[in-house]
């Protein structure tokens, strides 16, 4: 039987589906923690939408840590797709960057 990269390509594409839909679910999940007077509301896909210390809202932390964590998905997307080698490459061709 031929190597056909072709059907690797549509596998790619359809792992690249499906990971792009579990992110629109993980964005519509809320997780809500409240301990010691600090109160946290973040989404499935890590993204805080209040943060609370005291009853008090405080939005530069807010953002510091969203910042903070879209850095560190950054750094992790990096560690996986040099750890996945060529098929990074072949990723990128389906649009697999934001």
């Amino acid at each position: 039987m031929a190597f056909n990269p072709f059907g690797q390509l549509g596998e790619l594409k359809k792992m690249r589906d499906q990971a792009m839909q579990m992110q629109r679910e993980l964005q519509q999940e809320i997780v809500e923690v409240s301990k010691r007077g600090v109160y946290v509301k973040i989404t499935g896909d890590q993204k805080i939408l209040e943060l609370k210390a005291n009853g008090k809202s405080d939005d530069d932390i807010r953002e510091a840590v969203n910042e903070a964590v879209k850095k560190s998905q950054e750094v992790a997307a990096k560690k996986l797709q040099s750890m996945a080698g060529g098929m990074g490459g072949l990723a990128g061709m389906l649009g697999g960057g934001k």
